[in-house]
């Protein structure tokens, strides 16, 4: 299970999914320098540890690196919520609970990843009028 990534950590990531492309320190430096004073090495040093962890392949341009994602932000919040969730010594309760906190919106996000994943036994119904709207 990953470790959840730390403030900053978070923000560098934040840059890299969103861009989804290989960047510089000196490209996440300058957009970092919007909201923060922060410092080269710093965001140098970040995204080695990153590399470290096995968030962040790097491959050599120059003399710098240009750095890009090995997994999606989904990804990474998925693993999360599966540790969270083996933590539990009632899985069940812990999923009750969990959906009890879901917004609309998350609960019809759930709805829509049930229909497109295949889990065994379970049927998700659509909601009241849209099973009469798609037999039309």
């Amino acid at each position: 299970m990953p470790r959840p990534l730390g403030e900053l950590e978070d923000a560098v990531m934040s840059r890299v999914w969103e861009w989804n492309r290989p960047v510089t320190v000196r490209e996440v430096l300058e957009d970092l320098r919007r909201e923060r004073s922060i410092a080269y090495t710093t965001v140098m040093t970040v995204l080695d540890n990153l590399h470290q962890k096995g968030w962040v392949r790097r491959e050599q341009e120059g003399r710098a690196y240009r750095y890009e994602a090995v997994s999606t932000r989904a990804a990474y919040s998925a693993a999360l919520m599966n540790d969270a969730w083996s933590e539990s010594d009632n899985a069940a309760a812990a999923l009750v609970a969990f959906f009890g906190m879901m917004s609309a919106e998350q609960t019809e996000a759930l709805r829509d990843a049930l229909r497109v994943v295949d889990v065994a036994g379970v049927h998700v119904a659509a909601p009241e009028g849209e099973g009469e709207a798609a037999q039309r």
